[in-house]
């Protein structure tokens, strides 16, 4: 891209929109607009040097609107969160549908000349997801479809739509499907948050608090991939920068089940938890893992490559600090 095009990024936000808005301007991008329905106090991240608006993206004219004059657009704006989420809001995780049918037709009403779309791993066929040692998913594995009942099928729809738009009106479109984005600067309570967050939270509230103990959602052997920020920031632009015009996997190859992923936050707090499984909870498919045979062949070798250790320490470390400036904030309240 060159450094006067003007780029659209939309769920920016969120966490991921966040970073991507952050990373386009330390690149020196210098026409970004940057777009969420939240209100801009609940955004994760604030940028001056962007243009920034609050708009709903399920609207048809807000999408209008905000791709008039862009070049380059990022559409990472959806209705979704962890397992939690996304499997008691089937319906509201449907309607992003929305927002990427709208922001296409703006898209091609505007002439963007680039247009990149976040799917996510939960398009995969769920029953080649029924093991913990999974064999780590293909591209083609979408396919015979049984996706993520909801949010699964939501992206796997979106991704049709955009491969149609580019087919039968020459709109240049990207995809990568997202396998569990993780880091800094993401929601970390309230329901909405990942397990990389949740295990974090759990595990500092439990050292502060004196109880010695962590709920664990399932029997903690289910397996996943998790991907650190920086490496999904890096990838989304190699892509979207890259002839590839088939979806693609951006996530780690480094699989772990869920009580090795709560392992490895006990050992950065210097703690060791009793554990209480929670079998009735949300859990999703028993194991998930990207294959990154494609991503290396398209892009010179390149895949995600933070290990799973050193991210988390870094959102660890993040997580207990925004922890303990709430308690200060609400002890000054008080005051």
């Amino acid at each position: 891209m060159d450094k006067d095009d003007f780029i659209v990024v939309t769920g920016a936000g969120g966490f991921i929109g966040g970073h991507l808005v952050g990373s386009l301007v330390r690149q020196g991008h210098r026409r970004i607009r940057a777009v969420d329905k939240k209100p801009m106090s609940s955004w994760y991240q604030l940028h001056p040097e962007v243009d920034s608006l609050q708009r709903d993206l399920t609207d048809r004219a807000a999408c209008d609107q905000v791709a008039r004059g862009a070049a380059v657009v990022y559409n990472l704006a959806a209705d979704m969160g962890g397992m939690g989420f996304i499997e008691s809001h089937k319906a509201d995780c449907m309607l992003s549908v929305l927002i990427n049918t709208h922001m296409l037709m703006a898209a091609r009403q505007h002439q963007v000349r680039d247009y990149f779309f976040a799917s996510s791993a939960c398009v995969y066929a769920a029953d080649k997801q029924t093991d913990a040692d999974v064999v780590a998913l293909r591209e083609s594995d979408a396919y015979p479809a049984l996706p993520e009942d909801g949010y699964g099928w939501e992206k796997l729809f979106s991704e049709r739509m955009c491969r149609h738009f580019r087919e039968d009106f020459a709109l240049r479109t990207r995809t990568a499907r997202y396998h569990n984005v993780y880091g800094p600067w993401g929601t970390y309570d309230g329901g909405r948050e990942k397990a990389p967050a949740a295990i974090c939270r759990k595990v500092i509230e439990a050292k502060l608090s004196g109880r010695h103990e962590i709920e664990i959602w399932g029997d903690g052997e289910q397996t996943r991939s998790f991907m650190y920020i920086d490496d999904c920031i890096e990838g989304t632009q190699l892509i979207m920068h890259g002839a590839n015009t088939e979806p693609v996997n951006l996530g780690s190859d480094q699989l772990v089940s869920i009580n090795q992923l709560a392992d490895i936050a006990e050992a950065i707090a210097g703690i060791k938890l009793h554990r209480r499984y929670r079998l009735d909870a949300p859990k999703g498919v028993r194991g998930r893992n990207s294959d990154n045979t494609m991503i290396k062949a398209l892009y010179d070798d390149w895949a995600p490559s933070i290990r799973l250790e050193d991210g988390l320490e870094r959102t660890y470390r993040w997580i207990y600090d925004q922890i303990i400036a709430g308690r200060q904030a609400q002890l000054a309240a008080g005051d």
